[in-house]
């Protein structure tokens, strides 16, 4: 069976299509995170302290304030139980917690879902940060808050110990995320 030329363009197209829909490039490479950054809230203040403070139930019901936190390099990640991405995302998240916290790491998750999803994630996953819930209606509207106004997930903004936004990455935050945005924050501490 032979195709026409048009019909293989199209092919292509299609096929170029996809790979970018799953996050992939031209070469079906992972496209590199830094083309997903930002260094700053959009014409906002810059500074987390100065924002709306983040009040939220943790997984046990219990309240937590970002504020919690204060001194520390936080990554604010949110994510849900639904969101693939996220779940791959969040066991290199354990490992920077894990190895990072001496020097001050504080990941903490918003996870825009139900408690009992979240936390279903959590156990699978063996998540060893701080959880804090939110509806997805409500969820979205804090990530606006927070410089996403496209509601992606996974979102993570990196907050240096004085409480300056230092990175926001929309989308799955890779080790060349961590390594050039987040680790020098806690070397530099």
């Amino acid at each position: 069976m032979r195709f026409s030329s048009r019909l293989l363009h199209h092919a292509r197209l299609g096929g170029l299509a996809l790979l970018l829909c799953l996050g992939l490039g031209a070469t079906g490479v992972a496209a590199t995170s830094h083309r997903t950054t930002t260094l700053a809230l959009p014409s906002r203040t810059n500074n987390a302290w100065e924002l709306k403070p983040v009040t939220l139930p943790d997984l046990k019901g219990n309240k937590r304030n970002l504020h919690d936190w204060s001194g520390k390099v936080i990554m604010l990640n949110f994510w849900a139980s639904w969101c693939g991405p996220c779940q791959v995302e969040i066991p290199q998240f354990v490992r920077y917690q894990e190895k990072y916290a001496g020097k001050g790491l504080q990941i903490v998750g918003v996870g825009l879902d139900e408690a009992r999803k979240l936390g279903n994630v959590a156990r699978t996953l063996e998540i060893n940060y701080p959880v804090m819930v939110i509806d997805e209606s409500g969820g979205a509207a804090l990530m606006r808050e927070w410089g996403n106004d496209t509601g992606i997930i996974p979102y993570t903004v990196v907050i240096d110990r004085d409480g300056r936004i230092r990175y926001i990455h929309r989308g799955q935050m890779d080790d060349y995320a961590f390594q050039h945005y987040v680790k020098p924050l806690l070397d530099a501490g």
